[in-house]
């Protein structure tokens, strides 16, 4: 095989600090990127330079490959010293078995040094792959990640439960990005942050009679990895209404009063999800609340639950000069 000088693909010195490396790979991966450059051997040159980024920029690798001296040419033929050769990939290691990125993804030389160190924090463009010695990694199981699930509240009103239409969310998707996970250089997917956001919406139908706190879910609705494999999308119910408070298929809401019309009594004209319609307040009212059977929510069982006026007698927050002096006059008779 034929050594790799990951200085010279850097275009940097061998007393050259992580600051500069980083540097130096961030502004040669903008040039040859497969996405902008799109000449021949840009795929080539951007793997060799992921390669030696990969390993100039891990402390470990870096002394190990330094250790082999700096008298190599670049592309000469290249036989791994003593403590490399011997390392067979296709065995158990000490009956242990190691997380690789896939080694397809670099050179010969870099397996050779490195294969029994994992490709660590690599900024390759490939996915990273779990495998074990002995197993080829194309018939390696891959399970699905475990954070693939999304879990956001739903604030629900009374109307959206009336309706029985289904009502939109939105919601948002971040997720590590397929094209570089780890991030640290050029990328026109996610510019290098490693981390991709999606604004997602979907419509989704209430069940009836669903409950504060229950959980809906939509299946395959939630983040996808780099293997495909697709998590859900749970929605937990806030039920949430300023108008009516909600308990099952029942509802209340207030109906504010005047003093005269509690002592006198009076019609009301309320609005309800059915529509608006006419009540009676009784003479002589001062609390409690008034049944209106079937003005609720829908049951499962077919009809409606009961909406409950709850009276609330408020005192006007002007009066005039002759209202005060009958409220004094009404005082004294008191």
């Amino acid at each position: 095989m034929q050594y790799k000088d990951y200085y010279d693909i850097l275009g940097v010195k061998r007393e050259a600090t992580g600051a500069e490396i980083k540097s130096a790979y961030r502004k040669l991966a903008r040039k040859v990127h497969p996405d902008v450059n799109k000449t021949k051997d840009s795929e080539q040159k951007f793997k060799d330079l992921n390669e030696a980024y990969e390993v100039l920029s891990d402390k470990t690798k870096r002394q190990r490959y330094d250790s082999l001296g700096a008298n190599w040419q670049g592309g000469s033929d290249f036989t791994p010293p003593p403590g490399y050769e011997n390392f067979n990939f296709n065995q158990r290691g000490g009956g242990q078995s190691f997380g690789f990125d896939d080694l397809g993804g670099f050179s010969d030389f870099f397996s050779s040094l490195f294969g029994d160190m994992g490709a660590g924090h690599t900024s390759q463009r490939g996915s990273r792959q779990g495998f074990n010695f002995g197993q080829s990694p194309k018939h390696a199981p891959q399970p699905p990640s475990t954070d693939l699930d999304i879990t956001q509240n739903l604030n629900v009103s009374a109307k959206d439960l009336f309706n029985k239409k289904p009502i939109p969310v939105r919601f948002k998707i971040m997720e590590k990005c397929p094209h570089c996970p780890q991030g640290g250089g050029f990328c026109a997917h996610c510019g290098g942050t490693g981390i991709i956001s999606e604004q997602k919406s979907v419509n989704v139908k209430l069940p009836i009679e669903v409950k504060e706190g229950q959980k809906i879910r939509l299946k395959g609705e939630g983040k996808t990895d780099n293997r495909g494999h697709k998590g859900d999308l749970y929605l937990k119910i806030n039920l949430k209404d300023l108008e009516y408070q909600i308990d099952g298929v029942n509802l209340t809401k207030e109906v504010e009063v005047t003093p005269a019309q509690a002592v006198l009594g009076c019609k009301k004209d309320i609005k309800t999800l059915h529509g608006n319609i006419g009540i009676k307040i009784p003479a002589g009212t001062s609390s409690g609340t008034l049944r209106l059977k079937s003005l609720g929510l829908p049951k499962k069982e077919g009809g409606y639950g009961d909406l409950n006026a709850k009276i609330k007698i408020v005192i006007p927050k002007k009066l005039s000069d002759k209202e005060i002096d009958l409220y004094k006059k009404l005082a004294d008779l008191e």
